[in-house]
């Protein structure tokens, strides 16, 4: 008798449910849940409607929903009856964040301050110091507690606070001297509305200068050459400027010197605009990029400048001054695999063929796109050392009996993200990283893939767990797409997992929807290519529709483009931008070509979409495709096998 009937008929005798039981119940009562949770945000819930409803694990998000609706004139007593009754729950702390606004609205400070959690919410903070002055308790703890507050940015803050800041100002709790440190908060963050704001408090001559200061921050103007000479004008000056550079480094470039004379402005000072100068030259690869770089002291270089002086000279196809560059950079930064690889790359362009074998070899320990590359130029397999864990069901079925971990799986399926994801937070604070790996397993079992990337990672052994980390799902749909199209399912697997992480209800901002982030227009338009019937934008939420659309629009791409690594970062990028890349560096390798692309977003995608191939490929035959062949298309090579270096063994 096999265990797992053994727990059946166990569990027969004894009257307990199975873990199998409980979910077939629960995905029985799905469409009643969900249904009550529909009428619950649309005002209509009626208990009565729904019997044997409040037994159901989410039951307390449905009454959330429903006391949403009647916020503002909630009575206390069931306001408090539900914080009580579900204190430690996620569910508990949701509701508080709406209540204690509805509190402070109310103006009744005592319930706001008897169901006050300290937070990092600001305008609640402000609502509880409101709650103590109110209620005689502006002590001189409350005026520490009001100017820490204060000080804590230098950005806006809510409205609901301004009546803290006019005690606090009439208390004398805001001298000159903590407006000034707010003042400089708000400089450093580029806010000129907030430093006029402050000023209202200061004297008069105080208040000028400030004003004087948010001016520059807007725009450069001659008045501050008469500034007093302190650390506070240079630091105005320095950012008014670095401002000016973002915009025109042409302009920042020429009027730095005399600002610098006029104010004393120390190298690091200078340097800071000159960084962004060369920055925001370099970024466009205009011609004066070599001279702008040149001009920054090395002392204010950090690690993004550092690459892109390095992308720089890539981009002119000057080898020996990119490996100066790349040599030029902290150990920290140079060990990374990437740029491990391109002083390989770079010291074989210049003739150094040992040196670049010894560096590609330390490159190639690393299972990553720069670290698959180097293999390729070695001619040798793929490092990857997979960790399968191997914990068996009683752990993980411990782990999916977590009534939070139930709760967030049921809201996941129900498409509550953000509540699913505040109970799955509020379950992994309780939980050790074997606890935590076993919950990403549940959730992965559960459909929700994502937890995978988000959650693992505490420590580096967590990176291995390929299996968890990149979830093959709809595979079936992949292989038949892929086929159908041309392509390497591979390589439309690796498009999913960096688009949405295998979430069919996935949308961004831009509205690009479902698996592989297809723009409503551009699903309409590939359906009327191919001759298929268009069901709308909603049905993009449908895994076949949305593999069937973006594997026929990848095709198109790599029609267009010719070679994948081009195509991926069109269709990232757009067409615009990648026809102005092809235009400025044709002739380019492609792991030269990548690294040059101007968007941060763009370049990491495409190294990050070919490295998800390789794995995707693992995953689906156990070898790969070399990543070198890959990038061109080219199919026929001999793939190449898979191995668990030293340098990638568990540690002990």
């Amino acid at each position: 008798m096999t265990r797992t009937l053994i727990a059946i008929v166990l569990a027969a005798a004894f009257g307990i449910p199975t873990q199998a039981a409980r979910a077939q119940s629960l995905d029985a009562q799905r469409p009643r849940v969900l249904a009550a949770l529909l009428a619950a945000e649309s005002g209509r819930f009626d208990p009565a409607q729904y019997p044997g409803i409040s037994a159901h694990p989410v039951y307390p998000w449905i009454e959330l929903a429903s006391l949403k609706r009647e916020i503002d004139t909630l009575p206390t007593s069931r306001a408090q009856s539900f914080l009580k009754r579900h204190e430690g729950q996620a569910v508990a702390e949701a509701f508080r964040a709406l209540w204690l606004p509805a509190l402070a609205r109310r103006q009744d400070w005592p319930t706001l301050l008897s169901a006050w959690k300290p937070g990092s919410n600001v305008g609640l903070q402000c609502a509880e110091l409101n709650a103590r002055q109110a209620l005689g308790k502006a002590d001189g703890q409350w005026t520490s507690d009001a100017q820490k507050l204060w000080t804590s940015t230098g950005k806006a803050l809510p409205d609901g606070c301004d009546p803290v800041w006019a005690i606090l100002s009439a208390k004398g709790g805001l001298p000159p001297a903590l407006r000034w440190e707010r003042i400089d908060k708000a400089a450093a963050e580029q806010q000129p509305a907030v430093i006029r704001s402050v000023a209202r408090g200061l004297p008069a001559a105080e208040a000028a200068l400030a004003n004087d200061y948010a001016a520059f921050l807007e725009g450069v103007h001659p008045r501050a050459l008469g500034w007093p000479r302190t650390e506070r004008s240079r630091k105005i000056a320095m950012r008014g400027l670095m401002r000016l550079a973002k915009a025109s480094p042409a302009s920042a470039e020429q009027q730095l010197p005399q600002y610098a004379a006029a104010l004393g402005m120390d190298e690091a000072e200078r340097g800071s605009v000159l960084y962004e100068a060369a920055l925001w030259t370099v970024a466009s690869y205009e011609p004066d990029s070599a001279r702008r770089l040149a001009a920054v002291p090395e002392s204010a270089y950090d690690e993004k400048l550092y690459e892109w002086r390095v992308r720089e000279a890539m981009a002119r196809g000057d080898w020996r001054a990119a490996l100066q560059a790349v040599r030029k950079m902290p150990k920290t930064q140079r060990d990374d695999s990437r740029w491990r690889y391109f002083e390989a790359r770079l010291a074989g362009k210049t003739g150094d063929e040992a040196g670049a074998r010894r560096l590609f070899a330390e490159a190639a320990r690393s299972p990553t796109f720069h670290g698959f590359l180097a293999a390729d130029r070695l001619g040798q397999g793929y490092a990857l050392c997979a960790w399968i864990p191997n914990d068996g069901a009683a752990a993980r079925n411990a782990i999916a009996r977590d009534p939070a971990i139930v709760r967030a799986m049921e809201l996941w399926k129900l498409e509550r993200p953000g509540w699913a994801t505040s109970e799955w937070n509020n379950a992994l604070a309780r939980f050790d990283d074997t606890q935590r790996r076993l919950a990403v397993e549940v959730a992965r079992d559960n459909g929700w893939f994502d937890r995978a990337v988000f959650s693992l990672g505490k420590n580096p052994d967590e990176q291995r767990l390929y299996e968890l980390r990149f979830p093959l799902h709809h595979g079936d749909t992949i292989r038949r797409e892929a086929a159908r199209h041309g392509l390497d399912p591979a390589w439309v697997a690796a498009e999913i997992r960096a688009e949405s992480i295998f979430n069919p209800k996935a949308r961004s901002g831009a509205n690009a929807m479902g698996l592989m982030q297809v723009l409503p227009s551009t699903g309409a338009a590939t359906a009327k290519r191919l001759g298929v019937p268009w069901g709308g934008a909603a049905s993009l939420y449908d895994a076949d529709t949305n593999i069937a659309l973006g594997t026929a629009y990848l095709r198109q791409m790599e029609d267009k483009y010719g070679v994948p690594y081009v195509a991926i970062a069109a269709y990232n990028a757009g067409p615009a931008p990648t026809a102005r890349w092809r235009s400025q560096r044709p002739s380019h390798d492609p792991d030269f070509w990548i690294e040059t692309i101007s968007y941060k977003e763009t370049r990491e995608y495409v190294a990050r979409v070919l490295a998800f191939s390789v794995i995707y490929d693992w995953r689906l035959n156990g070898d790969a495709l070399p990543l070198t062949e890959r990038m061109h298309g080219r199919t026929g090579a001999k793939r190449k096998s898979f191995s668990c270096p030293t340098a990638q063994l568990p540690r002990s």
